[in-house]
């Protein structure tokens, strides 16, 4: 039996790219920071950060276009993949990518702040002329409020 998975929380650090292939599909590719602290034999806090490489397809390309933006904290879940191709110098180069397939943004958006355009006529919308729409919404968002995820409470 085999396994490849791949499950991180961190920062996004740099906004989203959005592209689409020669043949039409989307792809959007962004980084996530981790964070690692522990204490070393000396009793000195230490931390490192490892940086990831973030590539995801269709619709959810398209969604993390939309609402992802540098700095906001995410779980990523997906499988590794090793990409190589020949640099213009002629040298080999690789690339170690989570290829995503599921996205959960855990943070909250400023009040007010509105998604940013992907520039794909099927970007997910809310019609502004629907107040049941942004009435639910809104009972959705309060119902979050300011709860702190906790790594105790992660169950993997």
């Amino acid at each position: 039996m085999d396994l490849n998975r791949a499950m991180i929380i961190g920062n996004v650090t740099r906004d989203p790219e959005v592209r689409t292939t020669p043949t039409g599909q989307t792809v959007c590719s962004f980084g996530i920071a981790t964070n690692q602290q522990w204490t070393d034999a000396q009793g000195q806090k230490q931390q490192r950060t490892e940086f990831h490489n973030v590539v995801a397809w269709g619709k959810l390309a398209e969604i993390c276009g939309q609402y992802l933006g540098k700095g906001r904290k995410t779980y990523i879940e997906g499988r590794l993949q090793t990409r190589e191709w020949e640099a213009p110098d002629g040298q080999k180069r690789n690339r170690t990518e989570i290829v995503a397939d599921n996205m959960i943004m855990l943070d909250r958006k400023e009040p007010g702040a509105a998604p940013r355009p992907v520039g794909t006529p099927s970007a997910p919308s809310m019609p502004a002329a629907d107040p049941s729409a942004q009435a639910q919404a809104n009972a959705i968002d309060r119902g979050v409020g300011d709860q702190e995820i906790r790594l105790e409470d992660i169950p993997f």
